[in-house]
């Protein structure tokens, strides 16, 4: 049996992260975001309205973005609850959800339902 360094995707087996450094990756992305510098905690205000304003004020200050402020504020709440999954309890995911229509409405665009 000849014997070669085995790849997945170019890098070695060996070289790739333990299970336990990879399983908070959402977590990373979230704290330390190369597209927006979110206030501390944001997430888990009670006030939508302070969630909406807030995300909104980083989208606009962020020059990394690589879409319109609108568009990074609203895909970094919905990537917050979409992988906070169950760990999420039902009251801050409503007040999470009820913080969309509230950036819709700071953004001027029309809220939904």
């Amino acid at each position: 049996m000849r014997e070669h360094a085995r790849t997945r995707r170019g890098r070695q087996l060996d070289a790739m992260p333990k299970r336990a450094e990879t399983r908070r990756w959402s977590a990373r992305v979230t704290k330390h975001s190369n597209a927006l510098d979110l206030d501390r905690s944001v997430f888990t205000w009670k006030d939508p309205h302070k969630i909406a304003l807030s995300l909104k004020r980083s989208a606009e200050r962020s020059h990394r973005r690589k879409s319109e402020p609108y568009r990074s504020a609203m895909s970094m709440l919905t990537f917050y609850i979409n992988r906070a999954g169950d760990n999420l309890g039902t009251r801050q995911r409503r007040v999470l959800e009820r913080a969309k229509n509230e950036l819709r409405k700071a953004f001027g665009k029309e809220p939904r339902g």
